[in-house]
């Protein structure tokens, strides 16, 4: 009820322990129909503050989130001492229930006693095992997050995502990424526990009040580095003492065991979230670099365009010279953007980049000009007869990708949809390149039935074969007659002009058997 009057404003979520979760959920149901309604050309400011709060779902919820752009979204604090944003790392099986349950129920109203009693109790006997548990249980998590793909990794499959700020009485740390949210909230519990300053469980998750006031003060305090961090922006750079204080406000000392450690991965974390951007950024550079591949490819296509079309021209070889480099520019575009993928799919590029309007529309311009070419050559080397129909069996995976870019463009950023598109205007001269990348698969499936229905004696496949044909010569009128083909498409000897006079006499033979039929 509440979502439904405040839906298309902006909206702060905020809770601490199981409420920091609930909130969450609410954020991201508020997202997600406020992201889905028709009614909102952008999703309404939404933010997610959460303290104490327990780890919510798995990597691949971490994932989507950030495949979503909602990672901004969400930021949560977490107190260097508190063990429920931690507990989670620990297998579902190794923490006694009467421990959560202690610790969860100081949220309810009216159990105050009965609270202290648990945690009382928890705190004398169990406090320091349960303690040692979760940091080894976050430290084997933190250790192999970088070492091995998410279906390999045991314990608990429980990951953070979003922001998180890192409070210790001396100051907060900010970090965002799933590796970096895991590393740091293993590192600061390891550093308190080390330290031995200890607090009870029910102090340190009901803290926050404390840290809230006290962030105001930190933020304003200018931190003078050590000697040790001084002579150490001197010898290399004043980035370097930059992570010493951050190290020191998250709780953790600069010259302790494993702070160079804990150092490394602060490194890791700001250069991982830098490199994206600077991978995508280098990427453009290179699409640059590639563009006279695909110039070549398009002069290799106008040449042919009057007389059989490139695809036929391709498929058959023609001018060898000119083949052979056209097969060339064809293969170093398929890497190029094979390797695009490749990046995309080990989170090297922003994980919005998919959506964006310049490689939606550069990978479908490469689909357009270089797929009837790939088309050609499954077909040149028969491999139609031996794996059967292209589209099924022979295309390769990017142009399934771009297919999926490109039906998805109308909520991207510079892009528009192709029902709005085509109704705001008309062509009035043939497309450079032709609209359907698999139209050349579809004419060669149209003539190997049209043949195939020439030859058959069998009537009811024979019916078959002549619907799905007539089926085929709408779909290829309409893109004609709305000049989404490019002209090398009506070339008087490309295979789509052939299969037109193929299909023209099956239909004069099937019209002469139905008249004898009759008149029988």
């Amino acid at each position: 009820m509440l979502l439904n009057q405040i839906r298309g404003k902006g909206v702060v979520f905020t809770g601490h322990s199981l409420g920091g979760a609930i909130a969450t959920l609410a954020a991201l149901h508020y997202l997600c129909i406020s992201s889905s309604s028709s009614a909102y050309a952008t999703a309404p400011p939404v933010l997610c503050v959460t303290f104490g709060s327990p780890l919510l779902g798995n990597e691949a919820l971490s994932r989507a989130i950030l495949r979503e752009r909602w990672g901004g979204n969400f930021c949560h604090v977490v107190s260097q001492h508190d063990v429920v944003p931690r507990l989670l790392f620990c297998p579902l099986d190794a923490v006694p229930v009467r421990i959560i349950v202690g610790l969860q129920l100081q949220q309810w109203p009216g159990c105050t006693r009965h609270v202290g009693t648990v945690t009382n109790s928890v705190e004398d006997a169990e406090q320091e095992a349960l303690q040692q548990l979760i940091q080894a249980h976050s430290r084997v998590v933190a250790m192999e997050q970088k070492l091995a793909a998410p279906e390999m990794r045991g314990g608990s499959p429980y990951r953070p995502f979003g922001a998180y700020v890192l409070c210790s009485p001396d100051g907060a740390a900010c970090v965002d990424g799933l590796t970096a949210a895991v590393q740091m909230l293993y590192a600061t519990f390891a550093a308190k526990c080390v330290s031995g300053s200890v607090k009870s469980l029910e102090a340190a998750h009901s803290c926050y009040g404390d840290l809230v006031l006290k962030m105001p003060q930190h933020l304003v305090l200018k931190r003078r580095p050590r000697a040790v961090d001084v002579l150490a922006a001197v010898s290399n750079s004043n980035y370097d003492a930059g992570i010493s204080l951050a190290l020191e406000a998250s709780g953790i000392d600069g010259e302790a065991t494993g702070a160079t450690t804990v150092r490394h991965w602060l490194k890791a974390s700001k250069r991982a979230g830098r490199s994206p951007s600077l991978n995508c950024a280098g990427l453009a550079t290179r699409l640059g670099r590639i563009t006279p591949c695909r110039a070549q490819i398009e002069w290799y296509k106008a040449s042919f365009d009057g007389d059989t079309g490139y695809y036929d021209a391709f498929k058959q070889r023609r001018s060898p010279k000119k083949f052979h480099k056209a097969n060339i520019y064809r293969i170093k575009l398929g890497q190029f953007w094979d390797g695009v993928l490749t990046m995309l799919e080990t989170s090297q590029l922003p994980h919005d980049f998919h959506r964006r309007a310049k490689w939606v529309n550069a990978a479908r311009f490469y689909q357009l000009l270089v797929e009837p070419l790939d088309i050609a050559d499954y077909h040149r080397n028969n491999l139609h007869k031996t794996r059967g129909s292209y589209i099924t069996h022979g295309r390769e995976r990017r142009y399934e990708l771009f297919d999926k870019w490109w039906k998805g463009k109308g909520t991207f950023t510079g892009c528009t949809s192709d029902t709005s598109t085509t109704a705001s205007r008309t062509r009035s001269k043939y497309a450079g390149l032709t609209q359907d990348p698999c139209f050349w698969a579809r004419v060669e499936d149209a003539r190997e039935q049209t043949e195939s229905a020439a030859a058959g004696h069998d009537a009811v496949a024979l019916a078959t074969k002549l619907e799905s044909l007539r089926e085929f010569e709408h779909y290829a009128a309409e893109l004609v007659e709305s000049k989404e083909v490019s002209i090398d498409v009506l070339a008087p000897q490309s295979s789509y002009s052939l299969w037109l006079e193929e299909w023209k006499e099956l239909k004069l033979s099937d019209e002469a058997r139905t008249s004898s039929l009759f008149q029988f």
